[in-house]
């Protein structure tokens, strides 16, 4: 299976281990029509790909994944149906990475938000820059946090501190997001590597198929949940997506001052 044709992320290999880097067109790698176009296909492509038994998946830069990009916020809420057009691929996102039966591991270099919160947290393990930040912030922007995060937040620390941090959006820093047990590990920048490796290492140490067979009867409940919840939930952030705050949510964040928001 060939990992050509993707512009937004890149790949390289050390033995059975591919890392694939999220690598957008811009500082904190947020999601634009191509990205979200490649986030649909990466992970059947990966699952595909004779050379590997484990994947590490990472940011470029300074960022592992900083939600959507704010131009491409603004072609949808100017034309609606582009975020309609998106819905398909939308599920696809979160199906694929639970489909995938190889191991992957979320090396959080920093800020994950959004739809990329989503892909870290759907990750298998996930092992953090102590620097670094989570967060679900859709509701700032005026959406629905519809594509995946309303699945997977509550899976992991319970409804109840899920729902105060999908309805307020806030941010976490990962020693607190360790702490309640969003993610595995939050470890100094120096030994990020090291820790990755060190659990690569442990999982390539079992027998191929026991560690990614039982991957794929963990995430069995994981994938009903998603059957049950992803249509509603992307059908609800497109409604959002039509809203008059949704605009000026947008533009406040943008302009860095309160919203002025209507109820509209």
């Amino acid at each position: 299976m060939s990992l050509d044709g993707y512009s937004r992320f890149t790949f390289s290999r050390a033995g059975r281990v591919l890392t694939a880097t999220i690598t957008g067109n811009n500082p904190v790698n947020g999601v634009d029509g191509a990205m979200h176009d490649e986030l649909a296909r990466v992970f059947t492509d990966l699952q595909h790909d004779q050379g590997s038994d484990l994947i590490i998946l990472t940011g470029a830069g300074r960022a592992f994944c900083a939600g959507g990009d704010f131009a491409w916020f603004d072609e949808q809420i100017a034309d609606p149906k582009k975020f309609r057009d998106i819905g398909w691929d939308a599920k696809r996102i979160v199906t694929s990475l639970l489909d995938i039966e190889k191991p992957v591991i979320c090396r959080l270099n920093g800020a994950a938000a959004g739809l990329g919160a989503t892909i870290a947290l759907l990750c298998d393990i996930i092992i953090a820059d102590e620097n670094a930040v989570i967060g679900d912030p859709h509701v700032k922007v005026g959406l629905v946090a519809g594509d995946g995060g309303a699945v997977i937040w509550p899976q992991l620390i319970g409804y109840a501190r899920a729902k105060e941090f999908l309805l307020t959006g806030d941010l976490l820093k990962a020693p607190k997001a360790a702490e309640i047990g969003l993610i595995n590990h939050a470890v100094p920048t120096a030994d990020l590597d090291a820790k990755v490796a060190e659990m690569a290492a442990k999982l390539l140490a079992s027998p191929r198929w026991a560690v990614r067979w039982t991957k794929t009867v963990t995430n069995a409940p994981l994938k009903a949940l998603v059957s049950q919840m992803m249509d509603t939930s992307i059908a609800y952030e497109m409604l959002s997506n039509m809203a008059a705050d949704r605009a000026e949510a947008v533009a406040a964040v943008r302009e860095r001052r309160p919203a002025k928001l209507t109820g509209e």
